[in-house]
């Protein structure tokens, strides 16, 4: 497909005149803009004064991206939808994995298609175009799936594939702008992207179209997740790394536990019980029963609602929350961080058959990343 280019203005540089006249008032000289070019009034800003010419540019190329993939949503609610439920059948049955490939800039889309695929699980990863022809065919198996980006389907450099999938009967997804292509007539299934501009004002640079190829390689590997009841905790499997590692983790994986924890029983003198706030650093303690079942806890809030000449020779028993807010080791630290907020508590204590078993505090997590 041959895209028709606008014509681009000749600007020139103003004159010296021109520059005195903008250093004089302030203003910058106005360029002409081609008419075929779309035009948006000026945004003012907080301050004053019309946006500058940069973020005009980011607002025309986020409208027309954004129309391209208001685009292929249209196409997924029309006949489009059809092919890609067959395409996500194919995959979700594939005894193998998907091999996502591409080349140039759609092959920088299938790269990042295969990483989500495998996050999310779905087994996959990239295979370079050009390079399947040089040995990295021996990567691709007869149960795996092939999906081939490529906007105009006409690639030179993926003839080799079409060829390898059709030999040893593999699969094949083709994800382009045209259908009736060499790709397109050689695939098993076809997800045809709408001929939606792309936003460089010559209608050449790729930005639209790699935006709706990375938006239906998203669609695909979310319709999957969720058709296979993929959890938050395999995701964790798969990601144990960084901050999204930190959150699915587990409350066992930061709470102190044993010997850390500020623990006294019921019946406790006060001045004991702020000797173990102290002496544990976390600005309360944990009150039991014999049983060692939770049953309430201090704070430093607490002992400033308290305050009074003889708090120190008070028992606990009158000065403690009782019921105090308790989760479980097993609960996830995403959730954990949810009702720490939602309460607006710094402080949770572990319980298991109501038995005191840890504490997290806000610290705790603030240092290992996960709030």
């Amino acid at each position: 497909m041959v895209k028709d280019p606008l014509r681009v203005p000749q600007v020139t540089s103003p004159d010296a005149s021109g520059r005195a006249k903008q250093a004089a008032t302030g203003h910058r000289p106005t360029l002409p803009l081609d008419e075929n070019m779309p035009r948006s009034k000026p945004l003012m800003t907080a301050s004053s004064g019309p946006t500058p010419a940069s973020v005009e540019s980011a607002l025309r190329t986020l409208e027309t991206e954004s129309g391209g993939i208001n685009a292929l949503a249209a196409a997924l609610r029309g006949p489009l939808g059809e092919t890609f439920a067959k395409a996500v059948d194919l995959i979700r049955n594939a005894k193998g994995r998907v091999i996502v490939t591409g080349l140039g800039k759609s092959g920088h889309m299938a790269r990042k298609i295969a990483a989500t695929l495998a996050s999310t699980g779905t087994p996959a990863f990239f295979v370079h175009t050009a390079e399947a022809a040089h040995g990295d065919l021996g990567m691709i198996t007869t149960d795996d799936v092939i999906m081939a980006l490529s906007w105009s389907g006409e690639q030179p450099e993926m003839k080799t594939l079409v060829n390898y999938s059709a030999r040893f009967a593999i699969p094949m997804i083709a994800v382009t702008s045209n259908a009736a292509s060499s790709l397109g007539q050689a695939a098993d299934f076809v997800i045809e992207l709408p001929k939606a501009r792309e936003a460089c004002p010559h209608n050449l640079a790729p930005t639209t179209s790699t935006m709706m190829q990375v938006a239906i390689g998203d669609a695909i590997a979310i319709a999957l997740l969720e058709g296979r009841g993929f959890t938050a905790l395999e995701f964790a499997h798969f990601h144990p790394g960084g901050k999204l590692g930190a959150m699915l983790k587990f409350v066992r994986d930061y709470m102190r536990t044993g010997a850390e924890i500020p623990l006294k029983p019921l019946g406790t003198k006060m001045s004991d019980a702020v000797m173990e706030m102290s002496a544990k650093g976390l600005g309360c303690v944990c009150i039991v029963n014999e049983q060692g079942e939770v049953a309430g806890i201090i704070t430093d809030g607490d002992l400033r609602r308290h305050m009074r000449p003889d708090l120190l020779t008070a028992s606990v028993d009158d000065i403690m929350t009782k019921r105090p807010k308790t989760v479980p080791p097993s609960m996830l630290a995403t959730e954990m961080i949810e009702v720490l907020n939602t309460r607006k508590i710094t402080t949770l204590v572990v319980t298991e058959a109501d038995k005191v078993v840890g504490i997290v505090h806000l610290h705790d997590l603030l240092r290992a990343g996960v709030a």
